[in-house]
């Protein structure tokens, strides 16, 4: 039962061999890839020192500001966040 199967698998997997040519030769996709990642990596080192160009400020002890900056107590001194 299974040699008559196995039979036109293999007549159907030799009259099946389609060779696709590719649009170009295959090292010059590995060049391609490497210009892209070294575009992406001469972006990321333009941007390194931009953080660098300001004065630095304090962090806030809020920084998703859930709490109000200023709070005022009856009897007690203003509190600062």
């Amino acid at each position: 039962m299974l040699t008559p199967l196995l039979g036109v698998v293999q007549i159907s997997a030799e009259t099946a061999q389609h060779h696709t040519e590719l649009p170009m030769p295959a090292w010059l996709y590995g060049v391609g890839i490497m210009g892209v990642f070294l575009l992406l990596m001469l972006t990321t080192v333009a941007f390194t020192n931009l953080g660098n160009r300001h004065e630095a400020h304090d962090e806030h002890l809020d920084p998703h500001k859930t709490f109000p900056v200023e709070q005022r107590h009856d009897d007690e001194e203003q509190i600062n966040y």
